[in-house]
């Protein structure tokens, strides 16, 4: 008898305790993730130069040219991939404009859609701080905004009757205000233009360069407000796209419009360079979760790619 009454003793003791298991730490304390529609890795490989501040993430800490879309090479169909962690098939948003999934979903969270990156941080950090800015509405449709913070979709001053794209400003208004008034434990700061330009005078024409330059100093004016705000040396930076491009379009199935690139840099990331191991785009979900320390679902098929500080 007592041998049963210590036994249950044991199991009613063991049930809370394992409840409370912790998950990972956070690999830093902020998590900044710089979205670039439409960065080809064939417009920026050859032409390091043109975007100094990349270069330099690249040299202090992780990178790859190879990261590969799905299939197919479409913008919203791959933001979706990149925030859920899984591939169309099972998410279902099949198109470049797609706002619901075209099939059920493999999952479906309480917010009624399958859970992105911020779904998990909402539950297993409710405490953190997170936000999404994008000048393209599509993301709002991808990213569980039920489950951000703060989100706002700022169309900016995009003309494109005369190709006026205003990065800077746009970074300015936004990006550098929001860091300036929350420092957030993760913030999605998203830039449509460089593939506005792609649509408008080709990915390999001049202006999508002048583009990439101008974006790179918009990237330059975020980290230097993470240093003026003392978030710099406490935060994981990650800058990747949804797709790359062909003459004036994408969508594809070209490694042209397939391959982006992928840099992460910052606390506890490794200064290894190239990443050796194939990438693909379910992969930065999982990279996103690992930096914040979050547990993913057991049904994603993303991986985090090995960049991490043991």
């Amino acid at each position: 008898m007592k041998k049963v009454l210590y036994l249950l003793l044991a199991a009613a003791i063991a049930v809370p305790l394992q409840s409370c298991k912790k998950g990972p730490s956070p690999k830093a304390s902020h998590v900044v993730f710089l979205a670039l529609d439409g960065w080809a890795t064939q417009s920026f490989e050859n032409d390091l130069d043109n975007m100094p501040t990349v270069k330099k993430l690249m040299e202090e800490g992780c990178y790859t040219f190879r990261k590969r879309s799905t299939m197919p090479s479409s913008s919203a169909t791959n933001w979706a991939t990149i925030f859920m962690g899984v591939p169309p098939e099972m998410h279902g948003y099949n198109a470049w404009d797609s706002k619901v999934p075209a099939i059920e979903p493999y999952a479906v969270g309480k917010n009624g859609m399958p859970p992105t990156v911020y779904t998990l941080l909402a539950e297993q950090r409710p405490e953190a701080v997170s936000a999404c800015i994008y000048n393209w509405d599509g993301i709002g449709y991808v990213v569980d905004t039920a489950a951000v913070g703060f989100h706002l979709y700022d169309p900016g001053y995009h003309d494109q009757s005369d190709s006026t794209y205003d990065v800077l400003s746009y970074t300015r208004r936004q990006a550098v205000r929001y860091l300036e008034e929350n420092k957030p434990a993760f913030f999605t700061f998203y830039i449509g233009d460089v593939d506005l330009w792609g649509h408008d005078c080709g990915w390999e024409s001049e202006e999508y360069r002048k583009c990439l330059a101008q974006t790179d100093e918009a990237i330059a004016l975020v980290i230097q407000t993470l240093k003026d705000q003392g978030m710099y040396d406490d935060t994981v930076i990650v800058v990747t796209s949804d797709h790359g491009g062909m003459g004036n379009g994408h969508g594809g199935f070209t490694l042209k419009e397939m391959e982006t690139p992928f840099v992460i840099a910052g606390k506890n990331v490794a200064r290894k360079g190239e990443i050796g191991s194939f990438m693909m785009q379910y992969d930065v979900a999982a990279t996103l979760a690992e930096a914040l320390g979050l547990r993913i679902p057991s049904d994603w098929r993303g991986r985090s790619v090995p960049v991490f500080e043991k």
